[in-house]
């Protein structure tokens, strides 16, 4: 079994992280980091039918989402000591507590950060973690960042 942690760079995220390296040595557990990415909301003001043939439609690359996302997750996961645990990272493509739940599915424990990096800084519990919470199909753990 293992212990899945959802990571998205915030430093509760990191703090996250760390947290279920050490769970993973106490139990002898392996652990799947896990990075959710979705294509971003894109709205415009501009009508492109009234700004005429200069306008242009911003193209998403998918590939280069993909790409950012394990970057980000391969760049989290080389601030912490993982000696000893067994550590495999995943990227999944859809909304972020949707994506953890899929991948706690069969997991042991599911660790997520308090908050991650939404623009709501005074809520002591993130969206993610408060759908992972209620949803869960596994025991969960919050970890709020040491310094807060």
């Amino acid at each position: 079994m293992a212990i899945v942690v959802g990571v998205d760079g915030s430093e509760e995220s990191l703090q996250a992280l760390r947290w279920s390296i050490e769970e993973a040595r106490l139990r002898h557990a392996t652990v799947r980091v896990v990075n959710v990415w979705q294509y971003p909301t894109v709205t415009s003001w501009i009508d492109p039918y009234l700004a005429g043939a200069a306008y242009e439609v911003p193209q998403i690359n998918a590939e280069e989402l993909r790409t950012r996302a394990e970057a980000q997750l391969a760049g989290v996961v080389e601030q912490v000591d993982t000696a000893g645990v067994e550590v495999t990272q995943e990227t999944i493509e859809g909304h972020p507590a949707e994506g953890l739940l899929y991948a706690a599915k069969d997991a042991e424990l599911l660790v997520v950060g308090s908050r991650g990096l939404g623009g709501f800084k005074a809520l002591l519990l993130g969206s993610v973690g408060q759908q992972c919470a209620h949803h869960a199909p596994c025991p969960i753990v919050i970890v709020r960042d040491a310094s807060a």
